[in-house]
């Protein structure tokens, strides 16, 4: 079936874009394009160290350019990333270089069928010098974390990270510990292997920012990821890999990109589209405003990457779709007939009209 259509027959119908137009006022379209935008950004500094993560990433990464930029935006927008492609696509590899392009602290936890919850966020040891109890701090006390098979885990396990992700504290024993900023998971998981793998809960899902899907690389790449395997180039450039970009840098462009300006009239846009996943009939299960929030969010970060103040349309439709297709349900009707919740926000996005 086609990713980018739902058959004609199962379509919503969908409002004359003529007679849309024709009902807005001259005087509104007027008034839009003079507006002038008072507060204004220097985003300049962080579109150049973006591009130069990029470069560092591109030393030993060919392609999925996409994965990148999904990767860069959820941390500028402060969020977490769940990572989703068949083996050998370097899903992985990617947040490893990314966390070592940043000058901050990783963690990687593998995750298995007989991992525990302690064994994640750290657990109470007995002092025998002291006769007390002390807590010994788990990995996840990094700035950024990799979750390899995040699917591997059990349902008690998953739980743990539900209070980490959410409020970037953990709670052992009564007593809360506050992690370092920036804080950020990335997560793998591998979409075909179901033996022993647990699916993820709603609520985990619902805290990822976004859900990237990796695909193969398409034929030029490939050729150029087996001529850097010939002439061992890739051997040396995992550690010509630089970091340069602080915890404290970080977060000062995390301060910048929560500037950006939004109108209203595109709030109404995010608001319209995620009211729409609600109603849409083809869903058993539509977005929370968890999720509106995830894409303005998400949307000021693509504007300040592309070093602008301000965001767009596009910016919007281009954080929907890994926004909200693992957030939303396909009702086991159209499930059964192949039709996918990305080929239902693709609709959506389609029909829903942009305020004026």
């Amino acid at each position: 079936m086609d990713e980018n259509k739902i058959p004609k027959d199962h379509q919503e119908p969908t409002q004359n874009s003529e007679d849309a137009l024709s009902s807005i006022d001259d005087s509104v379209l007027k008034n839009n394009d003079d507006l002038k935008f008072q507060s204004r950004l220097d985003l300049s500094e962080l579109q150049q160290n973006v591009e130069k993560i990029k470069q560092e990433i591109g030393k030993v990464i060919v392609g999925q350019k996409d994965m990148v930029d999904m990767l860069i935006a959820s941390l500028l927008a402060k969020g977490h990333s769940l990572i989703e492609g068949v083996p050998g696509v370097a899903k992985t590899i990617t947040a490893k270089l990314l966390a070592k392009s940043l000058s901050v602290d990783f963690s990687r936890i593998q995750f298995t069928p007989d991992l525990m919850p302690s064994d994640i966020l750290g657990t109470s040891v007995f002092n025998l010098k002291d006769s007390e109890f002390e807590f010994k701090k788990g990995p996840i006390f990094s700035n950024m974390i990799l979750i390899d098979e995040i699917n591997r885990a059990p349902a008690k396990t998953q739980a743990a990270l539900f209070e980490v992700m959410e409020e970037q504290q953990i709670t052992i024993d009564g007593n809360k510990f506050k992690l370092d900023s920036p804080f950020m998971v990335l997560a793998t998981q591998n979409p075909i292997e179901q033996e022993g793998t647990y699916r993820l809960p709603e609520a985990q899902l619902d805290r990822f920012l976004f859900k990237i899907d990796v695909n193969y690389p398409n034929l030029d790449e490939e050729i150029e990821i087996l001529s850097r395997e010939h002439e061992l180039k890739d051997k040396v450039k995992t550690d010509e890999v630089v970091s340069f970009l602080t915890a404290k840098q970080i977060s000062e462009y995390q301060n910048l990109v929560s500037q950006v300006i939004v109108e209203a009239h595109l709030l109404k846009y995010i608001a319209q589209l995620i009211v729409a996943t609600r109603s849409n009939q083809f869903l058993y299960l539509g977005a929370s405003p968890r999720a509106s929030i995830a894409i303005l969010k998400s949307s000021k970060a693509f504007a300040a990457m592309s070093g602008r103040d301000f965001v767009t349309p596009e910016d919007i439709k281009r954080a929907a779709i890994p926004v909200l297709h693992h957030r939303v349900i396909v009702t086991p009707e159209r499930e059964m007939e192949g039709i996918s919740s990305k080929q239902i926000i693709k609709q959506i996005i389609e029909t829903v009209e942009i305020p004026r």
